[in-house]
């Protein structure tokens, strides 16, 4: 049973500065929620018990978001708005899900993977990254699906443009297993298009087996000085572990840029 689910938010957000310079932007509204909202809606929909975000020092404001007690109980005291009760009862709901890791350094998301091992206590667990929203289809619940089915790891799977491949990490298939799912033989964290083996990306899902924190205690930093949960994947595959990727059928959201995030509230507020 996959009852818990990893969050890695310790990145620095660069690619959303000047905000990020002094916001989470995980907190910024897309069409008047917080993205993380998304996130944590999804993992509680596909029946996730506990869910641990992984932050840093920097980014206190995540958890002060969900610890901010005090505040509502003055304001709900003293207004007794509806909507605010309401909103308030929503992060007390929140809460009882979640707990907190620290990655104080931005070493990179094996690391951050990594920092979680006490807490994994079944053979498999959900990874989501914030900046991939999947939206109408509720892709971690159609993977424990499939990981019931063929007790694998899983990985949400969509083809991009082949001049843009240098931005994902990139798979390649060993055989087809239905329309919507393959077994993995390789992935290559953003390869150069002429090294890429093809232009099957990887999105923001995971159904990882817990045996990968052996492989990321021993991982060497890999391109831009980072520890790569991708590198770690690779060498599993190679050590015969049965990876599938998953062609999710909702809708993507590339909420890590501006122009994604700007284009995301859009796209979300026609749903």
């Amino acid at each position: 049973m996959i009852k818990q689910a990893i969050i890695p938010l310790a990145g620095l957000g660069t690619r959303l500065l000047p905000i990020t310079s002094v916001f989470a932007k995980e907190l910024l509204p897309i069409n008047g929620k917080p993205g993380i909202e998304y996130i944590l809606d999804e993992c509680i929909e596909a029946g996730i018990k506990e869910i641990i975000l992984i932050i840093s020092n920097k980014k206190e404001i995540i958890r002060k978001y969900f610890y901010n007690d005090k505040f509502y109980q003055s304001i709900i005291k003293k207004k007794k708005d509806p909507r605010i009760i309401k909103e308030y009862k929503k992060i007390l709901f929140y809460k009882k899900k979640i707990k907190f890791v620290y990655q104080n350094k931005p070493l990179g998301t094996g690391d951050a993977v990594l920092k979680t091992k006490k807490f994994i206590k079944n053979k498999y667990f959900l990874m989501l990254l914030p900046d991939d929203l999947i939206m109408k289809k509720n892709c971690s619940k159609d993977m424990i699906k499939i990981h019931k089915k063929h007790k694998a790891s899983i990985m949400a799977s969509l083809k991009v443009n082949k001049n843009n491949v240098d931005r994902w990490g990139i798979f390649s298939i060993a055989k087809t297993l239905d329309k919507d799912n393959f077994k993995i033989s390789d992935v290559i964290e953003k390869p150069k298009t002429k090294d890429a083996p093809s232009n099957n990306a990887v999105i923001g899902r995971y159904i990882l087996n817990k045996d990968i924190f052996n492989f990321l205690k021993n991982q060497k930093k890999g391109k831009g000085g980072e520890i790569h949960i991708t590198d770690a994947i690779r060498k599993m595959i190679f050590e015969k572990y049965f990876f599938i990727g998953h062609k999710f059928t909702g809708k993507y959201l590339d909420c890590g840029t501006m122009n994604g995030y700007i284009k995301s509230g859009i796209e979300i507020s026609k749903l």
